[in-house]
């Protein structure tokens, strides 16, 4: 499906991120090359401070594009919104998570949980027009009790049948600089848009 097909708007979320949104990646911050891929993706952005009735009276699904995942490929957006049009439920990117992962109990190492039970979130999150709605009478971005992903998928899977989407490497998340050096070795800018 061509992105300019599917109607959808969406933010671009940089609070609580500190300033790593605004460190560079091929030359643009990680802010700014978040927003390309979505407007790439055909993602109408808005301003954080457009009040939600706004965005809930267009009706179409909102992309939440974490500025730290700022390599997602737009096509990748693109097909996050047609599953979440598709189905009617939030759509949440993961990755797999590749890290050993134990357990701790009374603070001594236990055994190793199965990564195959695990994912790690990435972005976006995709959320159907009647959530957009539902949290536009509760006040908009207010409403939703976290813009941490991890945490926001924990929150979304309390009531909704949430639609977990394989992402692909460049959608990973970066929590350093050195995760961004990494980050920009294996991408290349222009399957970003940049």
């Amino acid at each position: 499906m061509d992105p300019d097909d599917i109607p959808a708007s969406g933010l671009v979320v940089d609070e609580d991120r500190g300033g790593l949104p605004y460190h560079l990646v091929h030359g643009e911050s990680l802010v700014a090359a978040a927003a390309w891929a979505a407007g790439a993706a055909g993602v109408d952005l808005l301003d954080l401070t457009t009040p939600w009735d706004v965005a809930a009276d267009r009706g179409t699904p909102l992309v939440l594009h974490d500025s730290l995942c700022p390599m997602t490929p737009p096509d990748f957006i693109a097909r996050c919104v047609e599953i979440c049009t598709m189905r009617d439920e939030p759509v949440v990117a993961v990755r797999p998570v590749t890290d050993t992962v134990k357990q701790v109990e009374d603070g001594v190492l236990g055994t190793t949980v199965d990564r195959d039970a695990l994912v790690a979130v990435c972005s976006p999150v995709v959320l159907p027009p009647r959530l957009v709605a539902e949290l536009a009478a509760k006040g908009g971005l207010p409403a939703l009790p976290t813009l941490d992903f991890t945490g926001l998928l924990g929150w979304l899977r309390t009531s909704y049948d949430v639609q977990l989407v394989d992402a692909p490497a460049a959608a990973r998340r970066v929590a350093s600089d050195e995760d961004l050096r990494v980050l920009e070795a294996m991408t290349d800018p222009r399957d970003a848009d940049l």
